[in-house]
C-alpha cells in the first residue's frame, strides 16, 4: 500500500511538472476547483492547495497573483491560451459529453485516450487520462466552466474544442440526441455562433447539403458567394490560427481545414465551376 501511494504521488508530481509550465488561467475559477478535487481524490492528503503550491515552483508569488487577478478581472484583450489551459478545458468538457446519454461507452473513452496519445505522446497522455478519470466522477458546473473558457480562450481555440467534442460523440458510431443537445448547450455557453456550430457539426455527418453547411452558406448560393465563403472559412480554420497551442493542436485544426477544402471541391464538381 505504501508503494502504491508513493507511485500515485509520483504520478501527480509528474503531471504537475509537465502541465505546470504551460497552465495559465485554467488554474483558477471552477476549472481550477475541479482539478484540485480530482487530484485530492487520487491521493489522500494531496489537495488543491498542494497542487497550487507545486505549480508555483519556478514562478514568483507576484506572477501567481497576476494570474488570479486576470481570471477575476479579465482584461479586454483575451489572455493567451496555453497548451495546458486547452488540455484541461478539453478534459473537463469531454467528461460532460461522454456522460450526456447516461452511459459511458468504452469506445468514447478509448477515443479520448487515443487522441491524447496522438497529440501529446504516451507518457503525457497517461498522466492526463488518470486525471480525466477522476474528473469524470465529478458533477461539472457546466455553465460556469464554459463562461470561464469563453472569457479567457480565443475563438479559434474554442472552435477546436467543439470539433474534438463532436469527435468524441461520434467515436461509438452513433451520435445520440442527448450528445448533440449537450454539445449545442456547450457551444452556446462558449459564445460560438449557430453558423459555426452547424459548420463543425456538418463535418461529422453525411448529407446532401453538408458542403453548404460547412462553408456556412445557403444551398442557393451563387458561385461567387461560394468562392467568397471558401476564402473566409479557409482563413477561419487555418492551422496557423491555433499555432499558440503547439504543433499537437495544429494537427486537429488541419482536419477542419481539410474538410473546408473538400466541401469546396465537392461544390466545384457539382456546379462545374
Amino acid at each position: 500500500m505504501v508503494y502504491l501511494a508513493i507511485a500515485k504521488i509520483n504520478g501527480i508530481m509528474s503531471f504537475s511538472k509537465w502541465i505546470g509550465a504551460s497552465l495559465g488561467w485554467a488554474f483558477g475559477g471552477p476549472i481550477g476547483a475541479i482539478i484540485g478535487l480530482a487530484l485530492g481524490s487520487m491521493v489522500e492528503g494531496f489537495s488543491k492547495s498542494d497542487f497550487e503550491k507545486k505549480l508555483g515552483e519556478g514562478h514568483t508569488a507576484k506572477s501567481q497573483r497576476r494570474q488570479h487577478q486576470t481570471y477575476e478581472r479579465p482584461q479586454r484583450q483575451t489572455p493567451t491560451t496555453k497548451s495546458g489551459d486547452f488540455e484541461v478545458s478539453l478534459l473537463v468538457l469531454a467528461s460532460v459529453v461522454i456522460k450526456a446519454d447516461g452511459t459511458q461507452d468504452q469506445r468514447e473513452l478509448d477515443f479520448v485516450r487515443q487522441q491524447f496519445v496522438a497529440m501529446y505522446g504516451k507518457d503525457r497522455a497517461n498522466s492526463a487520462f488518470r486525471l480525466f478519470k477522476d474528473i469524470n466522477q465529478q458533477q461539472v458546473p457546466l455553465r460556469q466552466v464554459c463562461q470561464q473558457i469563453q472569457r479567457m480562450m480565443d475563438h479559434p481555440s474554442r472552435l477546436q474544442l467543439l470539433h474534438f467534442l463532436f469527435g468524441i460523440a461520434k467515436a461509438d458510431g452513433i451520435v445520440t440526441e442527448a450528445e448533440v443537445g449537450q454539445i449545442y448547450t456547450i457551444s452556446g455557453y462558449l459564445g460560438i455562433s449557430s453558423r459555426d456550430y452547424e459548420s463543425i457539426k456538418a463535418m461529422f455527418y453525411d448529407s446532401a447539403d453538408n458542403a453548404y453547411k460547412i462553408l456556412e452558406i445557403d444551398k442557393g448560393a451563387t458561385v461567387n458567394e461560394i468562392k467568397a465563403a471558401y476564402r473566409k472559412m479557409a482563413k477561419k480554420y487555418h492551422p496557423d490560427r491555433v499555432v499558440h497551442l503547439g504543433e499537437e493542436h495544429q494537427k486537429g485544426a488541419a482536419e477542419k481545414f481539410r474538410q473546408v477544402q473538400q466541401a469546396y471541391e465537392k461544390l466545384q464538381k457539382e456546379l462545374k465551376f
